[in-house]
């Protein structure tokens, strides 16, 4: 699509938070660079999703909001701000509505700032969007094309999810399954993500161990975890769960995010919770099962399950109790939960 005349020159997409919401940023990525195909696009990220999105086709440059590192309090927030006004961009579109990413767009200059109208200094945009995300009625891809309806943009696109796979993790990830005695063809190579953002997003250690048994039964399979360092405990608890019956690749804080992306890339399915890594498996085609342990309005499948042909979910009835921002395990106590079973059926219809 040819770009009008006044149309901007210069995009700041700003998405700072986890993998997930990375990911389903791409589509609207896409759309930008087809609608605007002479702007310069850059998109600032957070450190740990950096990986995802280095060398991606739809952006000109990757901007990093390094918290912990050279952006890190008042004089780290007013050195990015520096980098950022340098730019000199037209347009921001914020996705990670917060005070800090709020104040950023502002104090950098930028003439018209996209956003979600909220209490975040929501004031300080130009282009307030109410935010109906946590009604769940739609995907949270489909929410990120509706922002840029500000833009004379038609939020009536395909959804297509692309993240970049790097040279180097590439050529670390087959030795590394191999060294699993992975080969290909000789077994399917299962990968499993235990962790989630919120405790009451995890699904039962003691169900996931039942999944591993039952594949196993069913088929010769090599499985691997991935994941955080901060996910340690939960293999742990899976490794005791399964003894010696199974035994099951620890992945955990020995690998990169790239690293990760490519091992999933190279796996028959992947088995997680409603967390980042379901979307990069979808994003690289490869199946994938999420299980939601909570279906509430704002954490629904409606609005976070994987896109895609290959990508599958498995989710209890629709709860309209009262959600928990910071859910605990124990406040999935007399929900409806999705049994080993329901996964394992799925597994014997993919395979």
């Amino acid at each position: 699509m040819r770009s009008c005349d006044n149309s901007p020159q210069k995009i700041l997409v700003i998405r700072t938070d986890r993998i997930g919401d990375v990911v389903l940023t791409t589509p609207a990525l896409r759309v930008l660079r087809c609608h605007f195909p002479e702007a310069r696009i850059g998109l600032l990220v957070a450190p740990a999703t950096l990986d995802l999105v280095r060398g991606h086709p739809d952006v000109d440059e990757v901007f990093v909001d390094d918290r912990s590192g050279r952006h890190a309090g008042i004089p780290g927030f007013w050195r990015l701000l520096r980098d950022i006004r340098r730019e000199r961009f037209d347009v921001v579109i914020n996705f990670h509505p917060k005070k800090r990413t709020n104040l950023l767009s502002f104090f950098s200059g930028i003439p018209r700032r996209i956003g979600y109208a909220n209490d975040k200094f929501g004031c300080l945009l130009t282009d307030r969007v109410p935010d109906i995300r946590p009604q769940g009625q739609t995907h949270e891809a489909r929410y990120c094309l509706e922002l840029l309806e500000c833009l004379g943009v038609s939020s009536d696109q395909d959804l297509v999810l692309r993240i970049v796979l790097q040279q180097d993790a590439e050529q670390q990830a087959g030795p590394l399954l191999e060294s699993f005695e992975a080969m290909p063809g000789s077994k399917k190579i299962i990968a499993l993500h235990l962790g989630a953002s919120c405790p009451s997003k995890r699904w039962p250690i003691r169900y996931f161990a039942d999944v591993v048994r039952g594949i196993a039964q069913r088929f010769p399979a090599v499985f691997c975890i991935v994941g955080t360092q901060d996910q340690v405990d939960l293999a742990v608890a899976l490794r005791t769960e399964l003894g010696s019956s199974v035994v099951v690749h620890d992945m955990l804080g020995r690998t990169s995010v790239a690293l990760m992306c490519s091992l999933i890339n190279r796996c028959d399915l992947l088995i997680s919770n409603d967390s980042g890594p379901v979307h990069v498996a979808a994003a690289l085609g490869v199946p994938v099962i999420s299980i939601f342990t909570r279906n509430q309005p704002g954490i629904n499948p409606e609005r976070w399950r994987p896109l895609g042909p290959k990508s599958h979910y498995l989710a209890p009835p629709l709860d309209l109790r009262p959600d928990f921002s910071r859910g605990r395990p124990d406040d999935r106590i007399d929900r409806p939960e999705v049994q080993p079973q329901q996964v394992l059926d799925l597994v014997d219809a993919l395979f």
